[in-house]
């Protein structure tokens, strides 16, 4: 028995400094941040600056890949999850790939919980529901009034099927008791067109998006979906103020790779986007996009997604959404 606990032992240490030494090389040749968005995108724009940040951090070429497609980024997020787990191929993504998309689609073609390892949450900014301007309604309150004067002829469009966005939007509807239709769009820039257009009359945005059409006078902003206001709109109140605090629901980006990487490889990649997004000028250059730097360890980042999967998992059952 002795024996057998000392050979376990030996094997456990080997293996651990196995990790240690490969981590300690680490990277030694290029490293592919997967971006499952098409390019030109708020998505792949913040995942560019974080991409040239952590090269020059970590002293290697980052490489971004654009693998659009699928229910909520999942093309990209499969590749990923497929993928070698030796830290050479990551995964920059917001909850579409992790959190809402396998919630509502049951088949998306891996379990987010086991296909990946967490390394980090990165950026968060607040989502803003606004209206076009010819609705009139100014407050979460008399949108709610609106719309039950109103059942079924308001619009609230999404980026697509199955986005927070649009799960945001069910919530609301099972908070508030309101009929709202939803409209789901492929992707931002078409969403925005058709609100601006009065095609649809509410959309839920993240302000790197929204706030120019804002500040335009094109679309009116009637709550922050989160806990505190925006220095940006410091006019506009937030969800928890207007008395949905269920809504609280930000925009994110976090950095996953595949189940299996080495947890020093992990530690590492952690401790390098810390060091990369540190710079005021970094920080200065994602909040002109309208994001804020919010960064902790893997173990935070796993928090978080395990409650938005289970949050947004009992929307889709209480919201009986069904993929058609």
């Amino acid at each position: 028995m002795l024996k057998s606990l000392l050979a376990l032992s030996l094997c456990v240490g080997s293996l651990l400094s196995a990790d240690r030494a490969q981590a300690q090389a680490y990277p030694d040749h290029p490293i592919k941040m997967v971006v499952p968005f098409p390019a030109g995108g708020p998505t792949d724009g913040m995942a560019r600056i974080v991409a040239d940040r952590l090269g020059a951090t970590l002293g290697q070429s980052i490489v971004v890949e654009n693998k659009g497609g699928g229910a909520g980024g999942s093309i990209g997020a499969k590749f990923v999850a497929s993928s070698e787990p030796d830290g050479y191929t990551i995964l920059i993504t917001p909850g579409g790939s992790l959190t809402t998309g396998p919630a509502v689609h049951k088949n998306i073609g891996y379990d987010p919980v086991k296909a990946f390892a967490p390394v980090a949450q990165l950026i968060e900014t607040p989502l803003v529901i606004a209206v076009h301007p010819s609705l009139p309604v100014k407050t979460m309150a008399e949108l709610v009034s609106y719309a039950k004067a109103h059942p079924g002829k308001v619009s609230w469009g999404s980026q697509g099927f199955g986005v927070a966005p649009h799960l945001l939007l069910e919530l609301f509807k099972l908070e508030a008791g309101i009929d709202v239709v939803h409209v789901p769009y492929r992707g931002t820039a078409p969403m925005l067109t058709a609100v601006l257009a009065n095609e649809v009359q509410v959309v839920a945005d993240p302000m790197t998006t929204s706030l120019v059409h804002i500040e335009a006078g094109k679309l009116r902003p009637i709550a922050i979906g989160g806990a505190e206001r925006t220095p940006k709109l410091p006019n506009v109140p937030t969800v928890v103020e207007a008395g949905f605090p269920k809504l609280q629901s930000p925009f994110w980006l976090g950095v996953v790779a595949p189940m299996g990487t080495p947890k020093a490889i992990i530690d590492k990649l952690n401790a390098a986007f810390r060091e990369s997004l540190k710079p005021a000028e970094t920080k200065a250059l994602l909040a002109k996009l309208g994001a804020d730097i919010k960064i902790g360890s893997p173990a935070d980042f796993e928090k978080m997604l395990d409650h938005e999967l289970k949050l947004w998992t009992g929307v889709v059952k209480d919201a009986k959404i069904e993929v058609k």
